[in-house]
């Protein structure tokens, strides 16, 4: 049986529309962290030049004080802030030792301290917005409105909020289910990929469970509301990425877990070189000069800079082999990797099926190019993934494809089309055949046991092959696993939507033993909860929005960038914008060699600071002297973890990772 296939309705030409249309993204100036940063930092880079020219302190002075003032005022609130809750932080130290700083000439250092604040201050509120400004942008794949169908037959467009347990809803070809339900009527493939992860189209029949915001094919589906749109799948997707987004435990920078001990001691050893010489006597000026002399010397500039040029280096580095690493904190998180869980589709394998198996029967008398011609010619009319993966291998072995007439296509059955005077029919055994042979079955499950989705090929209404299509693996799959195995002492784990038998073949290619299949997405969040709560720092490599809560819950979340939906992009701590799955492994080597420059850098910082201080409190140190020791061993740790800019970072880093 066939059905003639229409053109998409104007409700459908429209939807599409609204689907391109650009997200709802926030504007940087829209917040307030980045116009005070972009403020600071244009008023510094005016004042340096004329300072550096030697030009009348009237031109520059000015432009320093403003930067002072809108790059530090909010992070010196927030420490006041802090202190009425009896914190001491880094930040207000910041703001201290720049006006300090400033106090005694060194206008132009203090300044550069505020700068570096206020911009990280503007990443991480940019970070934050980004995110929720996916969050939202998920909920535009659930239709705004659905067709209700009232008991006496009518069809009325109601807002899918409006849709009530027991509603039905007609679902038309190429729209998107409007709330989750039941098949009732119909047939159709259905898109789900966006919460099962699956990498083709689920056929659905009367009986079977679809899933709000997933795309119907060619057939017409009545539906059966089962879920109110709050309780959703998707609009659980939404919770769990923002919950877990919220209860994931900030990890801090190595210095950041010693900044309340640091800033009071640095606090109160300033207020003990002022007070004591000055109550022994000792001239004001020269006790507040020693004094300040020591705030700087003991500021924890270098210390600062010690543990960011290495992760920066190593985050520039990663960027120019098609990783983008969010945040220094992610770069530091990637040191505590100890457990990795893999997406499927689109992760470990390309994302697109392809004909892998071309089997003519015996007795056919068609050979394999004339079995996939005919196929191809059928399938050439038709926008399902499985007909473009025929017609595509097809086109891969140069062969000519004839005109195909009559075509007419079965929701959920397949294709039928007259090839050269053949009558030729493409579809699923079980659907398209009515009393297959053994010898047709045989084949069949040989073709799904080896994990491929099987497609039969009927020539006259005799069956005359059978062509095998999967979804392959990434040719460096294989290695990857390997080379996670050999970095953190534990093979990878398989969670993917897909079905068990399929996953399984799959992981067997590329070396995975532990396979969870047939998860939604809260499945894949609680196995990740269950590898955190087990105590393992879990990284999770994804690319869909199925994805998005595993990533958000783990330790760190890594998604693959071509094919990744914009939750997953933004969900992720890390992008892999080339979708080369190996670089996964290399930025984790890199990110433990990012760790032990910062170890070295502050092992270096820590010997000028004690040596300064000594000196300071031991003798008489010059300001200038001192001023140089502190700058000079901030330059030296900079140019430490600059290091880690050189492609001979990444090359040893992808040989760490191979093992």
């Amino acid at each position: 049986m066939t059905s003639t296939l229409t053109p998409p309705s104007a409700d459908t030409a429209a939807a599409a529309r609204a689907a391109a249309a650009p997200r709802r993204r926030t504007r940087l100036l829209a917040l307030p962290e980045v116009r005070w940063a972009v403020a600071a930092t244009a008023l510094f880079l005016l004042a340096l030049p004329l300072q550096l020219a030697g030009a009348p302190a009237w031109t520059w002075g000015p432009l320093y004080a403003l930067a002072y003032a809108t790059g530090g005022w909010e992070p010196g609130w927030e420490g006041l802030k802090a202190l009425k809750d009896r914190t001491l932080d880094v930040d207000l130290l910041m703001v201290v030792a720049a006006l300090g700083a400033a106090s005694i000439g060194q206008v132009m250092d203090g300044a550069l301290l505020i700068v570096i604040f206020a911009t990280s201050g503007a990443l991480e509120a940019l970070a934050t917005a980004r995110t929720a400004d996916s969050v939202r942008g998920l909920l535009d794949l659930a239709p705004a409105t659905a067709t209700r169908i009232a008991s006496d037959g009518t069809e009325q467009t109601v807002p899918v909020e409006e849709l009530t347990i027991g509603d039905t809803v007609l679902v038309r070809p190429g729209e998107r289910v409007g709330a989750d339900g039941r098949v009732l009527d119909g047939a159709s493939e259905v898109d789900q990929a966006s919460i099962t992860g699956e990498p083709l189209p689920a056929a659905k029949e009367p009986g079977d469970e679809v899933f709000a915001g997933t795309l119907n094919g060619t057939g017409a589906l009545r539906v059966r509301v089962e879920r109110d749109a709050s309780d959703s799948v998707i609009a659980r997707i939404v919770r769990m990425v923002e919950e877990a987004s919220e209860t994931k435990a900030p990890t801090q920078l190595f210095i950041e877990k010693v900044e309340q001990r640091y800033s009071l001691g640095m606090v109160a050893a300033t207020l003990a070189v002022f007070g004591v010489p000055l109550a022994f006597g000792e001239e004001f000026s020269e006790a507040l000069l020693r004094a300040m002399t020591f705030m700087i010397v003991a500021s924890p500039c270098a210390v600062v800079l010690a543990t960011m040029p290495p992760l920066l280096s190593a985050i520039a580095n990663a960027g120019r082999h098609g990783v983008l690493v969010k945040s220094a904190v992610v770069m530091e998180r990637l040191v505590q990797v100890d457990a990795v869980a893999l997406d499927k589709t689109g992760t470990l394998t390309e994302g697109t099926p392809r004909v892998v198996a071309v089997r003519p029967l015996p007795g056919s008398g068609v050979g394999e190019d004339e079995l996939l011609t005919l196929a191809a010619a059928a399938e050439h009319a038709s926008e399902h993934p499985l007909a473009r993966a025929v017609v595509d291998a097809a086109r891969e072995r140069r062969l000519d494809l004839p005109t195909a007439q009559d075509f007419g296509s079965a929701p959920g059955v397949g294709v039928k089309a007259v090839v050269d005077g053949r009558t030729v029919a493409v579809g699923a055994p079980a659907r398209l055949l009515d009393d297959p042979d053994g010898e047709v079955v045989a084949l069949a499950e040989e073709l799904e046991e080896s994990g491929r989705t099987a497609v039969v090929v009927v020539v006259d209404g005799t069956p005359a092959g059978l062509l095998g299509i999967a979804d392959r693996l990434r040719p460096d799959a294989a290695a990857t696993v390997a080379a996670l195995t050999t970095l953190t002492g534990t093979a990878p784990t398989l969670l993917t939507g897909d079905n068990p038998r399929a996953a399984a073949h799959l992981a067997a290619e590329a070396g995975i033993e532990d396979v969870r299949a047939g998860l939604l997405p809260q499945d894949k969040m609680a196995a990740v909860k269950e590898l955190e709560a087990a105590g393992r720092k879990t990284m999770v490599v994804g690319d869909g929005v199925n994805d998005a809560p595993a990533l958000a819950a783990a330790h760190i979340g890594v998604a693959m960038g071509r094919a990744g939906s914009d939750l997953a992009l933004e969900t992720a701590d890390a992008v892999i914008v080339r979708d080369e799955l190996a670089a996964v492994p290399t930025t984790v080597a890199l990110s433990r060699r990012a760790r032990k420059l910062v170890v070295q850098n502050l092992v270096i910082a820590g010997a000028f600071i004690t040596g300064l201080v000594i000196w300071d409190l031991a003798g008489t140190l010059p300001l200038p002297l001192g001023v140089a020791g502190h700058e000079g061993s901030t330059v030296l740790v900079g140019l430490n973890g600059l290091r880690l800019l050189r492609d001979a970072a990444w090359e040893r880093a992808a040989a760490d990772g191979t093992g």
